[in-house]
């Protein structure tokens, strides 16, 4: 009987184990309610991880949540890695040139006379030929098609656009002098034609100052948000002489060396917004996480992964290795904090671990990321 009673007390406990287990991994295991993916600017990984006197906040952050220590840009200039990252194709082009259905023009990266790092005879022939004559307005699908699909809700958001939906190139003007702090080339979702020709879609592309912290206040921030800070909190810069005119001489390219003057600005900027969206409803009672990523480095390196494009004699294209950064809401089940990702990993990699968290279909190279490719460790915990 003693014997008995002991297996049976021991079966109960086994169970209640198994459930608590059970009941653990559902939490875990419950999708995320937003994703704030945050998109930065021209720095390679070395420039800003461990640089604690430019980016002391951004150092701070891998030991609140996860750092990609083998992340990198799909390939070089700015427009094909916010292309890719948001419909897995970055379209066969290397410029970064305007949006339209007339609008052509050729490599601007690795051919002769680029300039910098990618400087050389990299492309194909029949590489040059395509890009060259491709148009730069798309049909194919973005990831905020999908969602649309999904009824799930998105805005994006761009600092000092001067309006929602379709706008200028570059703005703002002052004094006559095009300043260039919003730029259409950050811009990937207005090169799509379903969403240019959509007015329902262009109404969820919106400025940030009055858009995005107004939503966060309202307690109705999105599933899904896309924010791209101006040219001088995103770590860009712009020339000295607007950079001058606007007051701002720190956000000016500097003539040789590391910027650090762009750095410090994107660093107290990142501060200031991840800190708006800690103190929001949407992070202290509800699953979020927030993505901070760069879109390449300063074209010093074309290292790659993970389908980015191949030139001549199959080098790989890159756009070099980046820091990427994922921080979970204490809701989220998210992993330890000062984890680190360290399976190679790009744009394509972290839409195609969007896609898989939220039960949607993958979009073009994001289907060639397998299972254990996908960056859900930087999500949740126990994957």
């Amino acid at each position: 009987m003693n014997i008995l009673k002991s297996l049976r007390t021991s079966a109960l406990v086994a169970v209640a184990a198994l459930s608590a287990t059970a009941a653990l991994a559902g939490v875990a295991a419950k999708p995320l309610q937003h994703v704030f993916y945050i998109m930065m600017e021209n720095h390679g990984y070395s420039e800003l991880i461990g640089n604690t006197a430019d980016a002391p906040f951004i150092n701070s952050l891998p030991a609140q949540g996860v750092l990609a220590t083998n992340y990198y840009g799909v390939t070089h200039p700015s427009l094909p890695n916010y292309l890719a990252g948001m419909s897995g194709d970055f379209q066969g082009i290397w410029d970064d040139c305007p949006a339209g259905p007339t609008i052509t023009c050729a490599p601007e990266e690795f051919v002769p006379g680029s300039g910098d790092g990618t400087d050389g005879n990299y492309l194909t022939a029949a590489q040059i030929s395509s890009a060259t004559a491709t148009p730069h307005w798309f049909s194919g699908q973005t990831l905020v098609d999908q969602l649309a699909t999904a009824h799930k809700s998105w805005t994006a958001y761009f600092e000092d656009m001067p309006k929602g939906g379709y706008d200028v190139v570059d703005a703002p003007v002052i004094h006559g002098t095009t300043v260039n702090l919003y730029a259409q080339k950050h811009n990937p979702f207005l090169y799509f034609s379903n969403i240019r020709n959509n007015a329902s879609q262009l109404s969820n592309i919106v400025p940030l100052n009055s858009g995005f912290y107004a939503s966060l206040a309202s307690g109705h921030a999105p599933a899904f948000a896309y924010i791209v800070p101006n040219q001088c909190h995103d770590m860009h810069g712009i020339s000295p002489s607007t950079a001058l005119l606007i007051g701002l001489p720190s956000c000016g390219y500097p003539s040789t060396g590391l910027d650090h003057g762009a750095i410090q600005l994107g660093d107290a900027y990142l501060k200031n917004l991840v800190g708006t969206i800690e103190a929001s409803t949407a992070w202290k009672n509800e699953r979020s996480a927030i993505v901070i990523v760069w879109d390449e480095d300063d074209y010093s390196g074309f290292d790659g992964c993970c389908s980015s494009p191949l030139g001549v004699g199959g080098v790989t294209l890159g756009g070099s290795q980046v820091p990427a950064i994922v921080l979970t809401s204490p809701s989220a089940g998210g992993p330890a904090p000062g984890s680190q990702f360290t399976a190679p990993a790009n744009h394509y990699s972290l839409l195609a671990t969007i896609e898989n968290m939220w039960g949607l279909p993958c979009l073009a190279n994001a289907c060639n990321i397998t299972l254990g490719g996908l960056m859900t460790p930087m999500f949740k915990a126990g994957n």
